[in-house]
Formats: structure tokens, sequence, C-alpha cells
């Protein structure tokens, strides 16, 4: 059974998708349509931009969104079931007819827009815990009292990023000194997939309201829980309690392959979801 998977934000490198843009008819087409959807050239800085001006929020989100849905496109088919990591959940469901290109791409912005906002009102940070078990990182977090930090992402066995306030953060790389290989600072912009993103989802559940959502033609495990959903009303309300919420990309990769997934194909900027997905079956 084939899964296609798409990825989130730090995939993203200059010149992303320019081969594409220039070979194919189809996807040049897309991508200037996601010009004016935006109101700025996109196209430009992923093709011409440096590192630097792809890392904003409000460009990474609608360019890495904007490949991963055209190289979709370009692969055709139909795949068995899917799944995407944090913003990638909304390329899987444009990918898979839940909701329209324009639809998505205006929801990205929406959603870029406000998690921006979120880090000005908010500032927080990320780090990535590497040689520690999940339950560690968890008892890790659960022992600071005065400030905000939590798992946000269970990447692979053995790697988990913390998401919160930088006074929580350091807390939590002094309790885990010496019962992990290291605890590593991530160059983002705020505190993704934590409480300090509350702001940024009652701004994105209007948006979502708005939008039509329909039947995906696959099943689509949610970062949430990790299991497959069809029901737009589930994915709608999943959708928004991902952004405060951890993204479970380990099970979701396990049940996948529990129910029956045989080859993975990333769709997306780089390979970042393969590399994961090679140390959670090996």
């Amino acid at each position: 059974m084939i899964s296609y998977v798409f990825p989130g934000q730090g995939s993203q490198f200059p010149g992303m998708g320019k081969d594409l843009f220039e070979s194919n008819a189809d996807v040049k087409s897309m991508f200037l349509k996601a010009n004016e959807i935006l109101g700025f050239d996109i196209t430009d800085i992923m093709f011409n931009g440096t590192a630097e001006d792809l890392k904003q929020t409000k460009v990474t989100q609608p360019a890495v969104f904007l490949l991963s849905v055209a190289m979709a496109k370009v692969q055709g088919g139909k795949p068995d079931m899917a799944a995407g990591h944090s913003l990638g959940e909304f390329s899987a469901l444009t990918a898979t007819g839940a909701i329209t290109f324009e639809a998505g791409l205006k929801l990205v912005a929406k959603r870029a827009e406000a998690m921006q906002k979120a880090c000005e009102l908010r500032p927080g940070t990320m780090a990535a815990v590497l040689g520690g078990s999940d339950e560690l990182v968890e008892e890790a977090c659960a022992q600071v009292k005065d400030a905000a930090v939590v798992p946000a992402n269970f990447n692979s066995p053995g790697q988990v990023v913390i998401s919160g306030e930088k006074t929580g953060i350091d807390e939590v790389a002094a309790y885990l000194t010496g019962k992990v290989k290291r605890v590593v600072p991530l160059q983002v912009g705020g505190a993704f997939h934590s409480p300090l993103m509350e702001s940024a989802r009652a701004e994105l559940a209007k948006a979502i309201e708005e939008t039509e959502f329909s039947t995906p033609v696959c099943p689509i495990y949610q970062n949430v829980d990790a299991k497959p959903h069809t029901d737009p009303n589930e994915i709608k309300a999943n959708l928004l309690t991902q952004l405060t919420s951890p993204v479970r990309w380990t099970q979701t990769v396990k049940n996948m392959i529990a129910d029956g997934a045989t080859e993975f194909k990333e769709l997306g900027p780089g390979e970042v979801l393969t590399n994961l997905i090679k140390r959670i079956q090996k």
C-alpha cells in the first residue's frame, strides 16, 4: 500500500521547485496562481531568495505547501493513505481532495500569519532532545513549574522536540544533562505546538470554519492522535487542535505500517520525513 507523506517547516531550501516550474506547464500555472492568491511573488523568493528570506514563517509555510501539492499533482495516482508533519497536514488534505488548492493555500497563509503574531505576542523557542525516551522528555517538561514547556514533536525514537518559553527550555536541558546525548536549540521563530500558540488557534478557528471540507480520497493520519480520519468535521477539529498539541509522528508512521503501508513517498522539499521513517522502521 502506498502512503504519501508531506513535510513541514524546516524542509525548505533556496531554489526549491524551480526545475519543476520550468519543466511542467501545470505546475507553472499553479505557482503563478499562488502569487496571485497570496498577493506577493512567492515564486521569486523560492527560486532567488536566500535561506534567510525563506525562513520567515509567512513565506516558509506557503512555499513548502505549494511545492508539496505541486509534486503530488505531478506524481498522479491515488495513495492508499496519507499524512503530513505539522504544516504538511494541510498539503496532505489538499493533495487528497479534502480541500481545494486555493482554500488550502489561503488557510496556510492565514495559519502562518496567525503563528507569526502569536510568536510576537508570546516569544518562545524550540529544542531537539536527542537520545532520550519519549517518557523521559515528558517527565522533564512536567517538572518545570514556572514556565511553559511541552513536548512538541515526537519525531522518531530518540528524537523529541520540546517547545515553550526559553527559561523552560533551559530548565529541561539542565534536568536532562547526563541523561540524554544532547539538547540542541533550534533556529525557529517561536514555540510551535505549545500553549504559546493559543492566540493563533483562536484566529485560525474562524478560517477553518469558513472553509469547505470534503471527504478525502484516502484516510489521513492526523498529528494530534496519529489515527486515520476521513470525516470532514473530525479533520477540521484535529487541524485546529494541532496548533497547540504535539505532532505524534513516530506513532503515525507505526500506525500506517500496522495498517498495511509498504511504501512511503515523500512529496515536498528535502528528505526529512524519509530519514525519520527509516529510524522509526529500519
